[in-house]
């Protein structure tokens, strides 16, 4: 086939076109092409040591739980708290009706009466010289003794109104009006609420580490807070069934902590190694967690990461991240990947 000038002109560009675009293809393969320029804070990611928690779950119970009970025997006549309310040292808990107490109480009276005009007459005989004075003295013993009983049985009496023994809360009524209250079975509760502690259970692992007086990081989620709290008690023996040992935690001031709440305990064991770093760092592309890494030629890349425990303005980098890497952050997120820093960098 014969070209004529015209298909030789269309080949020649052709065959341009095809060799621009294949020294284009060339520069953007080894990274020769020219990247936006940008000032952003530069930080090269370090190990550090942090400390190791060791975290539980428990309850915000009181320190001084009070069973009120009386100490006789008798129908509930009189109940005027319910669970919940607050009361004081001194209020009226329950009242009961001392049936046996009172019947006791008028025995003892007329038994200290008879023995007393006994008393008054041995007196008299004595002084008539009709009978002794052993005879007197062993009258006067047993008016003593009568007299004791009566006040006895009287003090007695008093139980019959109880009092609370503590400024608290009533947390549980065991009882109603109208039901038999025994000798020292309970007919409410009461906690002190300015003394809480919360009980919870640590596995054998860690048991070692702990120390009584040690301070305890306290998570209240009902309050979104975290107290301090100090290690009272560490029963050592543990669960046969769970090998978990009981620890006790004091809150010195509780604040609006109740008992009840729900807790999480963070218990100091140690130190482990972290690479940690400004939460302002973060970058968040479609949901995702990431940040962006500088290379040698100070261009930046994007790159996920898994997220760990954040302390303040810094979080825990899990997955993801390097010691020895730097990264880039601005604070309008103003970065993208193919970027090239201005200046030097860590």
């Amino acid at each position: 086939m014969k070209r004529t000038p015209t298909h030789l002109a269309m080949l020649f560009s052709g065959l341009s076109a095809l060799i621009v675009a294949g020294c284009d293809k060339a520069t953007e393969l080894t990274g020769s092409v020219a990247h936006p320029a940008i000032q952003a804070t530069t930080m090269t990611v370090a190990i550090e040591q942090v400390p190791r928690y060791y975290s539980t779950s428990g309850t915000v119970t009181s320190d001084h739980r009070v069973a009120a009970s009386s100490r006789l025997s008798g129908y509930i006549t009189e109940l005027p708290v319910r669970e919940g309310q607050i009361v004081k040292h001194g209020d009226l808990l329950f009242r009961i009706d001392p049936v046996d107490a009172r019947q006791d109480y008028e025995q003892a009276q007329a038994d200290l009466k008879n023995i007393e005009i006994d008393l008054k007459r041995y007196e008299g005989l004595l002084k008539e010289h009709a009978v002794s004075q052993q005879q007197l003295d062993k009258v006067r013993l047993n008016y003593t003794v009568a007299r004791s009983r009566m006040l006895q049985a009287k003090n007695q009496l008093q139980y019959a109104s109880v009092t609370s023994p503590v400024s608290g809360y009533v947390v549980e009524k065991l009882a109603n009006v109208g039901d038999l209250a025994s000798s020292g079975k309970p007919v409410l509760l009461v906690e002190d609420p300015s003394l809480l502690v919360i009980e919870t259970h640590v596995s054998e692992k860690v048991i070692a580490h702990l120390s009584e007086g040690a301070t305890v990081e306290v998570y209240v989620p009902a309050l979104d807070r975290t107290v301090d709290g100090k290690i009272r008690q560490i029963v050592s023996i543990a669960n046969p069934l769970t090998h978990q040992f009981l620890v006790k935690i004091y809150l010195p001031k509780p604040g609006e902590i109740l008992p009840g709440m729900f807790v999480e305990a963070r218990f100091n064991i140690g130190q482990r190694d972290s690479l940690r770093l400004p939460v302002e760092a973060l970058v968040d592309r479609a949901g995702l967690d990431g940040i962006y890494v500088v290379d040698d030629q100070s261009v930046l890349h994007y790159r996920q990461v898994r997220l760990g425990q954040r302390d303040g303005d810094l979080i825990e980098i899990l997955a993801g991240l390097h010691a020895g890497q730097v990264i880039a952050w601005r604070s309008d997120d103003g970065l993208s990947s193919g970027q090239q820093l201005m200046g030097s960098h860590p």
